[in-house]
């Protein structure tokens, strides 16, 4: 019996989607390979977020997380590939209760004080703005901000985002996102 090539798509599916995914999966359920929150991922940081949407102009998303040695970069600390991994994805999190799949397409970093490993932290996101069309309708750049705290308030590393919303149709053609049969 020929082993199937473990660097193919095909072999990517079989051995990491769920059969809970057959029929017509979300978007939600088609990225559970995600990096940052993909519960199929076994290499992945499997962080799990609270969103507020009570004050729809200040939409929040929330994550306790503790990353360990897969993830250090300086001696005891979190490489800073992670950290940024991190920010990005809290700042994603934020599309969903604003009803829009978008996709980074600009974000800045700034690292205030080395990020521990071993240690609870918390990953807390916020929606900043989502300017208006000439037409008075959404426009696509949603704008977003992230920061990396103790749990003491005591801010690790903050990011901003300029997020642009792109329609799910773009992401099958170009074979971004599989479409499931």
């Amino acid at each position: 019996m020929t082993e199937p090539n473990p660097n193919s798509e095909a072999s990517d599916t079989t051995r990491h989607t769920p059969a809970s995914m057959d029929g017509n999966p979300t978007i939600d359920e088609r990225a559970n390979h995600c990096f940052g929150c993909g519960p199929a991922n076994p290499q992945g940081l499997h962080l799990t977020f609270t969103t507020d949407t009570s004050n729809p102009e200040a939409i929040t998303a929330t994550s306790h997380f503790q990353l360990d040695r897969m993830h250090e970069g300086p001696p005891g600390h979190i490489h800073g590939g992670i950290v940024a991994a991190l920010l990005d994805e809290a700042m994603s999190k934020l599309n969903r209760p604003l009803n829009v799949l978008a996709m980074t397409r600009h974000m800045e970093v700034d690292y205030l004080r080395p990020v521990p490993l071993y240690v609870p932290l918390v990953l807390i996101s916020r929606h900043l703005d989502r300017p208006a069309q000439p037409d008075g309708n959404p426009g696509r750049k949603l704008f977003h901000q992230a920061e990396i705290q103790r749990p003491d308030g005591t801010v690790l590393a903050r990011s901003k985002g300029l997020f642009i919303a792109i329609d799910e149709k773009l992401l099958t053609m170009s074979r971004l996102m599989a479409q499931e049969s």
